[in-house]
């Protein structure tokens, strides 16, 4: 592994730290200041609107300025909102400042994030591709999710842990974390631009056939999977007979996260399936996971069903980032990788919208809702022509 993949690996870990202990604290803390449920949530959707109507953008211009200053751009932003996110709530609650204030300063600190940190994943991803064979574009992928997604099951576990020694230092540890991150990637990553070697070569757009295909596949996977993640805890709460909720809540989180992990590293890297492999199987994991989740009548059997849903996930995220940069010109993949970005957030936005009266009809029909979507997935990756074609971008057979 390169000095710059490290440092690229380490800044994704970071964001995964301060992300998942951001999910996890701050709606218990907005909520004893006086936020409304309604109101927490609508902090993080708009941020991931901002965080949709950035990306694309942000991976633009790392192919105009170079993947290394976007990249730190995006680190920086994340390290600041995680101060910018806390602060108030401390103020808030030393009396220091009007409760008035609390909710648009929420919303200013996750907007920074939003605006500015969802430069990262573009740039990284782009030089990733472009430091990375064809044959090795996968593993790669996979290599850099699962450093933002052991992050993730870090985040809380450490985060908590400092919680308890003071409240604010989890949110100055992991700003830090970022901004070491940062110093790292800029003494020992080049700012390579990217210069089109064929004028005759022009700007993807989101329409193009080489791109909606793979956009769209990650918008449904997005929204089961955001719904999957936001109703976890009232599914388990509403379900089941137990008596440390709490407890078996973050153990079917950590348990999502490890499995989608061990996937990522079991068939990308050992095994090595080719991305169709992925794409194919991986929703089929999903579609029974789901099923299964619904079907479920006690939790270790929903346990079973959420271990399934990581093992699908871990194969088709990375296959699916990698299939949609093998499809680009070298001149693209920055902007490619921010159009995946864009899309990543649909599922947060629209978890409120569509999923959640679903659940409130019955939590099980909330699953073979998400089944119904992935096997419509699964027929989408059969039959689009641009998905079938993967194995000539990577010389299957």
């Amino acid at each position: 592994m390169s000095i710059n993949t490290f440092w690229l690996k380490v800044g994704l870990f970071s964001v995964g730290l301060g992300q998942s202990f951001a999910f996890v604290l701050i709606p218990p803390l907005a909520r004893d200041l006086g936020l409304t449920e309604i109101q927490t949530s609508t902090i993080f959707a708009i941020s991931a609107v901002a965080w949709a109507m950035t990306s694309a953008g942000w991976g633009r211009a790392s192919d105009n300025y170079g993947r290394r200053n976007i990249a730190i751009i995006g680190l920086i932003g994340y390290s600041i909102s995680i101060i910018a996110i806390f602060v108030p709530l401390l103020l808030v609650q030393q009396n220091l400042l009007s409760i008035s204030f609390l909710f648009p300063l929420l919303i200013l600190g996750r907007l920074i994030n939003g605006i500015i940190g969802s430069a990262t994943r573009p740039a990284m991803f782009g030089y990733m591709a472009d430091n990375s064979d064809k044959t090795e574009r996968t593993l790669r992928f996979a290599q850099l999710e699962s450093s933002f997604l052991i992050g993730t099951v870090i985040g809380p576990l450490i985060g908590g842990l400092l919680f308890l020694i003071s409240e604010g230092l989890p949110f100055y540890i992991f700003s830090l974390c970022g901004l070491i991150s940062c110093m790292g990637i800029y003494l020992n990553m080049p700012n390579e631009k990217i210069i089109k070697s064929n004028k005759s070569i022009r700007n993807i757009s989101f329409t193009d056939n080489s791109v909606w295909p793979f956009l769209f596949l990650a918008s449904i996977l997005s929204l089961c999977h955001s719904s999957l993640l936001q109703s976890i805890g009232f599914y388990i709460t509403d379900m089941y007979i137990l008596t440390n909720l709490p407890l078996f809540i973050s153990i079917c989180y950590a348990v999502l996260s490890i499995s989608t992990i061990i996937s990522q590293f079991l068939f990308t890297d050992y095994l090595r399936l080719s991305n169709t492999s992925l794409l194919r199987l991986g929703i089929l994991i999903v579609l029974i996971s789901y099923i299964c989740a619904g079907l479920s009548n006690t939790i270790w059997y929903f346990y079973l069903s959420i271990i399934l849903n990581g093992v699908g996930f871990g194969m088709i995220r990375p296959a699916n980032a990698s299939a949609l940069s093998l499809a680009q010109n070298p001149e693209n993949q920055g902007s490619a990788a921010g159009y995946l970005g864009s899309v990543i957030p649909i599922g947060h936005m629209l978890t409120p919208i569509i999923a959640m009266p679903i659940y409130q009809l019955n939590p099980s029909f909330l699953y073979y809702f998400s089944s119904m979507l992935c096997f419509a997935a699964a027929i989408f990756i059969i039959l689009n022509p641009m998905i079938k074609s993967i194995k000539f971008y990577e010389n299957e057979i």
